[in-house]
């Protein structure tokens, strides 16, 4: 169907056209100095992913930013799926909000995508002055045209989960999304359904309580997020809050690909659950545990119990399986959600982590293992840090893994990234019984970049992928 299509906008029509579209030959990521030691701005990296090309796992483009300390760290479209009715629209700019500096820098990839250059910046003290808002997180493209990027904080670094809402056109920043002084008390992450009217949000912390690295006082003082905000599409108001049990700072939010699916998950880093949210029958919605990381006793490490910190989850673009990963623990999972209430776990693969052997920590008591994994060793690489962002292929096959959570926890919890950098690698998947399996002959290793050791981030591909579009 979208090939025949004359004239289509971006995308695909729906979720499953979309898992028959073209394999993904190149991806852009963010890469990041801040915290590195290294003064250099942060940059774009464009990775050749083609098996067929002489290039292939190598870095063909690197884009650096205008200014130093930004610290990019998520991206999205100008327009998406969401668009796919509108034939006068383009994917053709990739948006990069900056997480510290409020900076976001309209990228175009239209030109020549194996070499984007810069469009437009649009700087802080426009985001401060017309929305009252600071510390740019996820940016989604809207069925209006419009772009909309969530927000942790105000312009002093306080909580508040806002969001900013540009034009997809000239870029020029329209204000908030949100009615005047309807922001949420944290922000984070969101995800719309139209509809069903409704987009929910989540919360991490105030961007003073997090910058610098993570203090477990605070949370013990109640200054991480462990809620979701239901709001109003159409009016854009926050309508009801919902207070997660076994849920500390919930970060992404994925409802089903599916336009007419009232229901989706959320990972809950420190608590290290999947939560799934739905709509009750009188409109309302709930949130339910429905998947466990237990934490490992452990002796050479910061707390006396570790948690997998699930800080990414994706799913597949038929709704049948999600993936996350274990930050801390080390491990990539696959569980099959054909029945979203038991989700049933169907692969597992560990790519590093704290609890690997020979290292500093000890595992005194583990509920799910047998014994301490494995170092991982990679075409003659060892992997520092552990699995972090995930990126899977339109078609399901293919998940594409990057190590750095952000500059100032990796330096905390994994300094070995800061001195070596951070890797890219490729798991094969196995979508018919499910399982996960290393490809060997795939790893980019951003130790090895011509201005020192990088951090990389968040996963996009040219065409659009499993966390940048949303079918209307």
């Amino acid at each position: 169907m979208a090939t025949k299509c004359q004239k289509c906008g971006p995308g695909y029509p729906t979720p499953l056209e979309a898992m028959k579209g073209p394999r993904e030959e190149i991806v852009y990521l963010p890469c990041i100095y801040r915290n590195t030691g290294i003064e250099a701005p942060d940059y774009l990296a464009t990775v050749d992913v083609d098996p067929k090309s002489p290039q292939y796992s190598q870095v063909i483009h690197r884009l650096p930013m205008p200014y130093l300390k930004d610290e990019l760290h998520h991206s999205g479209w100008n327009t998406c799926s969401s668009c796919f009715g509108d034939s006068t629209k383009s994917r053709n700019k990739l948006m990069l909000p900056s997480f510290i500096s409020s900076r976001v820098y309209v990228v175009d990839v239209g030109s020549e995508p194996r070499a984007p250059k810069l469009h437009k910046v649009i700087e802080p003290s426009e985001i401060h002055a017309k929305c009252n808002l600071g510390n740019l997180h996820t940016s989604h493209c809207l069925a209006s045209g419009e772009v909309m990027i969530s927000s942790l904080g105000d312009p002093q670094g306080n909580a508040k989960g806002g969001f900013v809402l540009l034009d997809g056109e000239t870029f020029e920043v329209k204000g908030t999304w949100e009615r005047p002084g309807g922001a949420a008390p944290m922000g984070y992450d969101f995800w719309y359904q139209p509809r069903h009217n409704v987009m929910i949000s989540t919360e991490w912390a105030a961007p003073n309580v997090l910058k610098d690295g993570f203090n477990p006082a605070d949370v013990e003082a109640g200054l991480y997020g462990s809620r979701l905000h239901v709001w109003d599409w159409q009016r854009r108001e926050l309508i009801q809050t919902l207070q997660m049990k076994d849920g500390l700072i919930p970060l992404e939010v994925r409802f089903l690909h599916d336009p007419a699916a009232a229901q989706g998950f959320v990972g809950c880093a420190l608590s290290s659950t999947i939560q799934h949210f739905y709509k009750n029958e009188g409109g309302t919605w709930s949130v339910e545990k429905v998947v466990q990381v237990p934490p490992k006793k452990v002796k050479g490490w910061m707390l006396p119990e570790m948690p997998g910190l699930i800080t990414d989850i994706l799913l597949s673009l038929d709704d049948r399986f999600l993936y996350f990963s274990n930050w801390l623990h080390g491990d990539v999972r696959q569980y099959d959600i054909s029945n979203p209430n038991k989700p049933c776990l169907a692969g597992q693969i560990f790519l590093g982590g704290s609890i690997v052997k020979g290292g500093p920590v000890q595992v005194l008591e583990d509920q799910e293992l047998k014994c301490q994994p494995e170092p991982l060793v990679v075409k003659g690489k060892r992997v520092p840090g552990g699995p972090q962002m995930i990126q899977l292929s339109l078609d399901g096959k293919r998940l594409y893994v990057t190590t750095s959570l952000y500059s100032a926890w990796d330096k905390q919890f994994y300094p070995d990234l800061i001195r070596e950098g951070s890797v890219m690698l490729q798991i094969d998947v196995d979508t018919v019984n499910g399982g996960l399996k290393l490809n060997p002959n795939f790893l980019v290793d951003f130790g090895k970049e011509p201005l020192g050791p990088a951090l990389a981030h968040e996963l996009r591909y040219p065409g659009g992928d499993c966390s940048s579009d949303i079918w209307i």
